[in-house]
């Protein structure tokens, strides 16, 4: 018999996937578990924070240069909070692959947010920070929507806003590195072929 935690995680035909399109309100619960309404609710509510988050950053990257692409946006938020770091590392911590970064690294060093310097610790690699043209305008950004922030949250009290951040630091903490290990119907880890 399963445990409850795996008839929590098991697929259920019920769950609407994150990329389908949903409705900007939940529709009635569906009869049965109470546990798979919840998660159906956490997960309309993460789908819908996930897209108003891209709206958000491509907003942003709009305002640190016309032609940003939210990716580099993101990249310049890990840059300023990790301090110079090298590309392997910066993909390695956003989740991407090394030429995506790449590509958009040489864009932020074209228009003069970002420069390249030999790493101290290793003098054949590289470490990438902000310029100051960078830091100034990234500083101006995020002040910004943490003003946002302040606005839209300065009703609820510190006692809730604390416990969103945590909660939210528990799901990120969950999730780790993004990875999902879902299974592919009909197909098992032995019948796999090689590098896929």
């Amino acid at each position: 018999m399963p445990s409850r935690i795996e008839s929590l995680m098991a697929p259920d035909s019920r769950m609407v996937a994150m990329s389908n399109p949903l409705q900007s309100t939940p529709s009635a619960a569906v009869p049965g578990d109470a546990a798979d309404d919840a998660l159906q609710q956490v997960e309309h509510q993460l789908s819908l924070l996930w897209r108003r988050a891209r709206s958000i950053s491509h907003q942003l990257s709009r305002q640190v240069h016309p032609d940003m692409e939210p990716a580099a946006y993101g990249l310049l938020t890990v840059i300023r909070r990790e301090g110079p770091i090298r590309l392997t590392d910066l993909a390695t911590c956003i989740g991407v692959g090394k030429p995506s970064v790449s590509r958009q690294i040489a864009f932020l060093e074209s228009i003069g947010l970002v420069y390249k310097e030999a790493d101290p610790q290793d003098g054949r690699a590289q470490s990438i920070r902000l310029t100051d043209k960078g830091e100034e305008k990234m500083h101006q950004v995020q002040d910004a929507r943490r003003q946002v922030f302040r606005e839209r949250l300065g009703e609820w009290p510190l006692e809730d806003v604390q416990t969103l951040a945590d909660y939210m630091g528990r799901l990120n903490a969950i999730y780790g590195d993004g990875v999902l290990n879902v299974k592919e119907p009909g197909i098992d880890a032995e019948d796999k072929p090689t590098g896929v």
